[in-house]
């Protein structure tokens, strides 16, 4: 009979896109120059962070939970290097690349990588934004004795000396502090590690990321990342933030810096604005929604620009939250004057003292019609006559119409003083896209990331898997903005998910869109199937490096 052809065939789906985009970053051999590679590696470090990346991006509900099992019936010679199979990609070798990554240094190794991606790509970087968040972990996660400044041999990690000492790095950091925390996913029942994040603004990439104590305060830290960060750089980019980077002590630290932060209602100076500005003095922005006042301090000694901005839709919510809260608040303070009122006191002028000091607690309230009655124990002819309390409640107009008043207002701060070149509408623009950063957190948080927890053995290997984390965030994030980009300059655009043309689709989507292709190969000649016009559309607007994967160019 005659002998049939070997036919293999592989699921390739959006991987080739992922592989195309940290080709074109080179993550593997940056992080190879950076780690080392060992003789007679099949996997090195940096095809085994590529293979992470890849699991990371895999649409997967469950990403480094059995790594290797990911990859079978994927072709990993085909999207990893030669030579390079599934079985290759076991746990052992992703922990030791995880520890080789944590004695390099990981906020350096990713800023590396970042920076040479931000070149590459043609990112702007006119203004970049800081932010953190909380990550809860299950598990004890308990507190190691403080090691020596330098200590190898402490790790709780398996490196060989000939691994250690390849390594590009002097000494070795001191890990996180696993703790309790503000919880930003609102579990303070769970321990959790703080991930903080600087993105850029075009295109919400990723450039800095840091990993800290799960109770770091971000007021107490901001000002010295920005100013780390700056020194790496070197950038005239002016740092956005939020009230958190508004301190004495931060705006000391940053005073060389241009910065755009959120001033908090706490400060006194802050508070008394917004409820003494009258309507008149605030203009239209060119913004839709929004009126300003431009006024000027000198807040910890640092001449700076505020501008109070007023929102219309933050307004109406305001509004509707007050109302809320007085009706709340009003059953509170009839149920605490019905308290103070069974109370018995000596004199008069110790219950009209008492009713003096629950009015002065009242937010939207006041009693009125304080008076003290006298009675006398019927029980005890003998014993002194007592006082108890009478009064009534009634809305205090000046309160709520002070509140009403600065509802829906919020002050942004810059040390940035001409308006050529920062104006009011600008500052307000560049501040609402904060959100970059938390699009950032958003995308880490997914379940179909790296789901909303995180279990690793020891603080080191969470540590690292951070930086896989954000090296997946880098990937991900100017994948999107090139596909966009192209699509612009194309002035074209691509179905979304509704079936609708858009130029400015989800990466998540185009992922989707790609589900089912495979790599057959047939007697060691390779071919891609399933490839239909709307994916070959798809492509003409990706690199090279992902449209070779496909077996395209």
């Amino acid at each position: 009979m005659k002998k049939l052809p070997e036919i293999i065939v592989q699921n390739l789906d959006h991987l080739g896109l992922v592989a195309g985009i940290i080709d074109r970053i080179q993550i593997v051999e940056k992080i190879n120059q950076l780690v080392g590679c060992q003789p007679g590696e099949i996997v090195s470090p940096g095809h085994a962070v590529k293979a992470m990346i890849l699991n990371g991006l895999g649409l997967v509900s469950a990403p480094l939970y059995l790594f290797s099992k990911f990859f079978e019936g994927k072709p990993t010679e085909h999207l990893i290097g030669k030579g390079i199979k599934p079985e290759h990609l076991n746990d052992d070798r992703l922990g030791r690349v995880l520890d080789k990554l944590y004695v390099t240094g990981l906020s350096q190794s990713f800023t590396a990588i970042a920076l040479e991606a931000a070149v590459k790509f043609d990112l702007c970087l006119n203004t970049v934004h800081l932010d953190s968040s909380s990550f809860h972990l299950h598990g004890e996660y308990k507190c190691e004795a403080v090691r020596g400044e330098g200590s190898l041999l402490a790790l709780p990690i398996n490196l060989s000396i000939n691994e250690v000492s390849s390594i590009n790095h002097q000494e070795a950091p001191l890990p996180i502090h696993i703790t309790y925390g503000y919880s930003r996913d609102h579990r303070p029942d769970l321990k959790q590690f703080i991930i903080d994040l600087i993105c850029s603004g075009d295109g919400d990439v990723p450039l800095f990321l840091k990993v800290a104590d799960g109770n770091q305060t971000d007021s107490a830290v901001f000002g010295q990342i920005l100013s780390s960060f700056k020194q790496q750089l070197n950038l005239d980019s002016l740092f956005v933030a939020d009230s958190a980077l508004y301190t004495a002590n931060n705006l000391e630290i940053i005073k060389n810096l241009k910065w755009l932060s959120r001033v908090p209602l706490g400060v006194k100076q802050a508070k008394n604005l917004i409820s003494q500005l009258t309507e008149a003095e605030f203009v239209d922005s060119n913004v839709p929604g929004y009126r300003w006042s431009q006024q000027h301090s000198d807040y910890a000694g640092i001449p700076q620009k505020w501008l109070v901005v007023e929102s219309a839709v933050r307004r109406q919510a305001d509004l509707r939250r007050i109302e809320k809260e007085i009706q709340k608040l009003e059953q509170e303070a009839r149920q605490k004057l019905r308290q103070l009122s069974l109370q018995k006191f000596a004199c008069e002028p110790d219950a009209l003292e008492a009713a003096l000091q629950l009015s002065s607690k009242f937010k939207y309230h006041k009693l009125i019609n304080i008076h003290a009655t006298s009675f006398t124990s019927v029980k005890k002819k003998s014993d002194k006559p007592g006082y108890k309390l009478q009064a009534n409640i009634e809305l205090d107009e000046r309160a709520v119409a002070r509140e009403i008043k600065q509802s829906g207002r919020f002050i942004l701060a810059t040390n940035v003083l001409d308006s050529d070149e920062l104006d009011p509408d600008r500052m307000l623009s560049t501040y609402k896209q904060q959100q970059s950063a938390e699009r950032g957190f958003s995308f880490l948080k997914d379940p179909l990331f790296f789901t909303d927890s995180v279990f690793l053995k020891s603080s080191e290997r969470i540590e690292s898997l951070a930086l896989i984390m954000g090296l997946c965030l880098l990937v991900y994030t100017l994948a999107q903005r090139h596909l966009r980009s192209r699509l612009i300059q194309s002035q074209a655009k691509l179905k979304n998910q509704l079936g609708q043309l858009t130029e400015r689709p989800t990466l998540r989507w185009i992922f989707q869109c790609f589900q089912a292709v495979h790599l057959l190969t047939i007697s060691s000649v390779k071919q891609i199937s399933n490839l239909t016009d709307e994916r070959l559309e798809i492509l003409r607007f990706f690199p090279n490096t992902c449209r070779s994967y496909y077996l395209l160019d």
